[in-house]
């Protein structure tokens, strides 16, 4: 496994299916990663739609984002920033119902 040198935390967004994946992808590409590229201290952020299930189950979410931050302290700073308060605002209102937020710490 392969980590970027001072990377070590990232949170992971799985977004469940919306009614208008249009719609839906239209807001996300042209307005939520914006908001998202404003977070301070944000080293990386990658987001991607989900294809297939692999493993014969059913596929629950629709997109995936992953946001890197140097450390838990400098995410939960950005979160609590104007930009974190304004993503998260935009989040609350695009999400679909059953969508998550993680915070993962990568191993080293």
């Amino acid at each position: 496994m392969c980590t970027v040198r001072g990377m070590t935390v990232k949170l992971v967004v799985l977004y469940t299916h919306p009614e208008d994946s249009d719609a839906f992808d239209r807001h996300y590409l042209g307005t939520h990663l914006l908001l998202v590229s404003g977070l301070p201290g944000l080293q990386r952020a990658e987001s991607g739609r989900f294809t297939a299930a692999l493993d014969s189950g059913g596929q629950t979410y629709y997109r995936a984002a992953a946001l890197y931050f140097a450390d838990r302290q400098i995410l939960m700073k950005a979160l609590g920033s104007d930009a974190g308060k304004a993503t998260a605002a935009d989040y609350q209102q695009i999400a679909p119902p059953g969508s998550r937020m993680f915070i993962e710490v990568l191993d080293e």
